[in-house]
């Protein structure tokens, strides 16, 4: 990948963007490359404290499990991961890759992605809603993931998704029902799986990924995602 730093910046050079999130000119290759300046770039902070054990969200006042995934037993997704809340600059940020199609931040929220990735584990990315790359161009998952395998992490991409109604506007509970037996193996699934997505709301897409992968044979689920809500 370090030899597109060049291109990213010749491009830039002729056809400026400038910084993601701030809009400042993007000085040199590597700035170009991940679409943000230095600045913005070292004020995005990960998560930090104590998270879930389960659900990967920050922990208020609870220890080891939060509340919510207390109350329930049959999870299907081991353990989630997650890097950054997805509101004020992050929710900009996520919005400048996946809707403005910024490819310089997809390189950075992949280096992102490959920073946490489990040794051992093969990456399995969320198979997008059937149509949803007819109708927006690109499936937004599927670039991180090809950024990730190029760098050497192995990937499997094992997983199908049948039609099903939208999550947008659905509670928690419709939205597990809405996916129940959504996706479906395409391939032999890995031993130990890593679902990669990028945004998690109410983990309902992971849950139905994961049980799809341990009905086929994956004795270990966990969840990588770059933002939750």
């Amino acid at each position: 990948m370090e030899l597109l730093l060049p291109l990213f910046f010749i491009r830039e050079f002729f056809f400026p963007s400038g910084c993601a999130l701030c809009g400042a000119a993007l000085v040199g290759p590597e700035e170009a490359w991940q679409g943000l300046c230095g600045p913005c770039r070292e004020g995005l902070a990960p998560v930090l404290g104590e998270t879930c054990d389960r659900c990967g969200r920050p922990l208020v006042s609870e220890s080891g499990r939060c509340l919510a995934c207390r109350a329930r037993e049959d999870w299907n997704c081991d353990s989630v991961s997650l890097i950054y809340p997805y509101l004020g600059k992050y929710r900009k940020l996520l919005g400048a890759y996946k809707f403005g199609k910024h490819i310089g931040v997809g390189n950075f929220l992949a280096r992102r992605l490959g920073e946490r990735c489990c040794p051992g584990f093969d990456l399995v990315p969320v198979p997008p809603r059937p149509g949803k790359i007819r109708k927006t161009g690109w499936d937004q998952v599927e670039y991180l993931v090809r950024f990730l395998e190029r760098e050497g992490f192995p990937v499997r991409r094992c997983l199908r998704r049948l039609p099903s109604q939208t999550q947008k506007k659905l509670g928690r509970r419709d939205r597990l029902q809405n996916l129940e037996g959504r996706f479906v193996p395409a391939a032999a699934a890995p031993k130990k799986a890593l679902l990669i997505d990028d945004v998690m709301t109410t983990g309902a897409t992971l849950e139905a990924c994961a049980a799809a992968l341990k009905g086929a044979g994956a004795e270990q689920v966990r969840g990588l995602c770059l933002f939750y809500d």
